[in-house]
C-alpha cells in the first residue's frame, strides 16, 4: 500500500485574502488555494476560512498533514500563538488564540508568526536571499514592516519588535498611522505614496495608480517614487550602520514597482555609502505572493524536525506563554 506523502501547510492571513499552500519537506509548493478573508466577521471566521482551505487542498491532493504554520497581519505573540494588536481592518482579531484554534480544528501542531517575520523566513529559506546568515527584510505594503535574520535565525528582540524599520523616526515630520511622526512608512508605503501624490496634484487614487502614472512619465508620480526610494535607502544605511547587516530583501505590494524604486535606492546608496565601505545588496523578493505562506510552512517544518521538534508539553507551554524560547 502506497503511503501518502507528508506535507506542512503554510497560511498567510491578510486583510483581504488568505493564501494557503501545501508544501513538501523541501518546501516545494504542491498545491495552493486563495480565499477571501472574512476580516469583518472575527477571528474564528478568519481562521475557519483558512482551515476550510486546508481541508479542500487535502481533499484534492491526498497527503498526511504534519503541521501548520500561520503568518498573520498585526503584532503577534509567537510564543503564545495569539494576536496581540491588529488594525481596525480586522474585527475580533486582537487577542485571538490562533494556534489553539488551528490545532483544535486540524489535530496537528500549529505555529504563529507575524507576517513580516514569515516573509523573511520564506526568503532566507527558499527565496532571493536563501542561505544568507544576516538579512533585513522589508515589506512595503499598506504599511511598512521589517524583520531581522541574524546569525542564521530570526531575531525578534526582547519585546518582539526588532527590525521594525518602518516605524523608526528621522524621515521628516509627517504624521504616521501609528501615532508617531516622520517614520519611513509616511513616505514608502502604498497608502503614503498615494497620499504624497494627492498632496502634489490634488488627484486621488492608489499606490498602484501612482506607479502606473510614473510608468507613463508623470513627473509628480516619479518624484513621489524618488522620495520613497531615497527613504528606503536611508533606512538600509541606518541598519547597516547599527548592525553591520549588508544584505536586504524587499517585498510587499509596492515592491512590484521595484523598477521605479530601485534607481532612487541605488543613487542614494552611491551618494552616501555605508561606514563599513562594503556595498549593500538590495534584492526584490524572490517568492512573490508566496513568501509569507512559504515562510510560515518553513517555521512549521523546522519546529517539527525530529531533532528539534518540541514535545507536546512544550507546545502547550508555548500557547500559554508561560515559558519557552522563540526561534
Amino acid at each position: 500500500m502506497t503511503r501518502a506523502p507528508e506535507v506542512v501547510a503554510g497560511v498567510d492571513i491578510g486583510g483581504t485574502t488568505t493564501q494557503v499552500l501545501l508544501c513538501a519537506g523541501d518546501l516545494r509548493v504542491k498545491d495552493r488555494l486563495e480565499v477571501s478573508t472574512p476580516a469583518a466577521e472575527g477571528g474564528a471566521a478568519m481562521v475557519g476560512a483558512a482551515l476550510d482551505a486546508v481541508r479542500r487542498l487535502l481533499g484534492r491532493t491526498p497527503a498526511r498533514l504534519l503541521g501548520v504554520g500561520v503568518g498573520a497581519a498585526g503584532v503577534v505573540d509567537a510564543r503564545a500563538g495569539r494576536v496581540l494588536v491588529a488594525s481596525d481592518s480586522f474585527r475580533g482579531w486582537a487577542g485571538f488564540e490562533v494556534t489553539a484554534a488551528v490545532e483544535q480544528g486540524l489535530g496537528v501542531p500549529a505555529f504563529l508568526d507575524n507576517d513580516v517575520n514569515a516573509f523573511l523566513r520564506g526568503e532566507v529559506t527558499a527565496g532571493a536571499v536563501a542561505g544568507e546568515p544576516d538579512v533585513l527584510g522589508m515589506m512595503l505594503g499598506t504599511g511598512v514592516g521589517g524583520a531581522l535574520w541574524l546569525k542564521g535565525a530570526l531575531y525578534d528582540g526582547p519585546e518582539g519588535a526588532a527590525g521594525e524599520i518602518g516605524h523608526v523616526p528621522g524621515f521628516g515630520e509627517l504624521a504616521c498611522t501609528c501615532g508617531g511622526r516622520g517614520h519611513l512608512e509616511t513616505l514608502a508605503s502604498g497608502r503614503s505614496i498615494a497620499a504624497r501624490y494627492r498632496e502634489r496634484t490634488g488627484r486621488g487614487g492608489t499606490g498602484r495608480g501612482v506607479a502606473e502614472a510614473a510608468g507613463r512619465g508623470d513627473p509628480d508620480a516619479l518624484a513621489v517614487f524618488e522620495a520613497a526610494g531615497a527613504a528606503v535607502a536611508r533606512a538600509l544605511l541606518v541598519t547597516a550602520g547599527l548592525l553591520d547587516v549588508t544584505t536586504f530583501v524587499v517585498g510587499g505590494g509596492v515592491s512590484r514597482s521595484w523598477s521605479l524604486l530601485e534607481p532612487a535606492v541605488r543613487r542614494a546608496l552611491l551618494a552616501e555609502p555605508p561606514v563599513s565601505g562594503r556595498p549593500l545588496r538590495v534584492l526584490p523578493a524572490g517568492l512573490g505572493e508566496d513568501a509569507v505562506a512559504v515562510g510560515a510552512a518553513a517555521r512549521a517544518r523546522t519546529e517539527l524536525d525530529p531533532h528539534t521538534a518540541p514535545t507536546a508539553a512544550a507546545r502547550r507551554t508555548k500557547r500559554t506563554g508561560r515559558a519557552g524560547p522563540c526561534d
